[in-house]
C-alpha cells in the first residue's frame, strides 16, 4: 500500500475520485518528463557527447520508482497541487444552482 493516506493527501478537502484523477494527470507528466530524458540521454550517447551511462543521464526519483508513487508522494509533499473547487465549494455551488433553479419556476 502507497503511504501517506488518502486522508493525508485530501487534507478532507477533495474526495477520492478528485485525488485519482490528479494522480493519475501527475503521474502522465512524470512519465513524459522520464522519456524527454531518456531521449536526451540516448542522443548524447549516440552522438559520442558523454561517456555516461543512460541511468546516470536520468533523475533518480524518475528513474527509480513508478510514476504514481512519485505522483503520491509529490502532492504529499506539495511539489504538484490539486487546483479546483473542493468539497465544500461544490456544495455551495449545487446548493446555490438548485435554489435558482427554484427561482426559475
Amino acid at each position: 500500500m502507497i503511504t501517506p493516506s488518502i486522508a493525508e493527501l485530501t487534507q478532507n478537502k477533495f474526495n477520492r475520485y478528485t485525488l485519482v484523477i490528479a494522480t493519475a494527470k501527475c503521474a502522465k507528466m512524470i512519465t513524459d518528463e522520464y522519456v524527454a530524458q531518456r531521449e536526451l540521454a540516448e542522443r548524447r550517447i549516440a552522438n559520442k557527447e558523454t561517456d555516461k551511462s543512460i541511468a546516470s543521464m536520468i533523475r533518480k526519483e524518475y528513474r527509480d520508482d513508478k510514476a504514481v508513487k512519485t505522483a503520491v508522494n509529490g502532492l504529499y509533499n506539495k511539489d504538484f497541487v490539486i487546483v479546483g473547487l473542493t468539497d465544500d465549494e461544490v456544495d455551495e455551488e449545487n446548493a446555490a444552482n438548485a435554489d435558482e433553479a427554484e427561482i426559475e419556476e
